[in-house]
């Protein structure tokens, strides 16, 4: 995949939804009713590297979920914003917070509730997996699938193009 040197270089904030993205969308119930979900290793290196390049990280997510915040804490993503459908207005929101602009925002989700935040976004991704519709939305896909290494490759495209491989 690739992306822009500007867009990258320019590129502040980056947000992902999780199921479908961070994961590979299937939700899994314990016993007791629990929901379970499954990230990849491969997928936290690449965030921490991201943050490390100066890279905000958040997550934007419709289901509220003691897993993601969990996720997020292991991996230093201070910005988690959970049980959200409108999804660009929430993207939109945290960039307004933080001081930043559509043009240095990045965005990678995989349905419909995603559509938003993907037309909002400057960078916006899709994985191989996603619904057509976000695929339509999105500037890049991704070769691989959500939770299959899809953040991974989105980190690797954007650390390339600005300089940290």
């Amino acid at each position: 995949m690739q992306i822009s040197a500007i867009d990258a270089q320019n590129l502040r904030l980056m947000a992902f939804d999780v199921d479908g993205v961070m994961t590979d969308g299937q939700i899994y119930f314990s016993p007791e009713g629990e929901a379970i979900k499954v990230f990849n290793t491969l997928d936290g290196h690449g965030l921490k590297k991201l943050a490390a390049s100066g890279v905000v990280l958040a997550i934007i997510t419709g289901r509220n979920t003691p897993m993601v915040a969990r996720r997020a804490a292991d991996l230093g993503i201070e910005h988690v914003i959970q049980g959200r459908e409108d999804k660009g207005v929430a993207l939109a929101d945290l960039a307004a917070q933080l001081g930043i602009a559509a043009s240095e925002t990045g965005y990678a989700g995989d349905d419909e509730p995603d559509v938003s935040a993907l037309e909002w976004a400057q960078l916006s991704f899709a994985p191989d997996n996603a619904h057509d519709c976000a695929k339509q939305a999105a500037d890049h896909h991704t070769a691989r699938r959500g939770g299959q290494g899809a953040v991974r490759e989105i980190c690797d495209a954007i650390l390339a193009q600005r300089g940290n491989p």
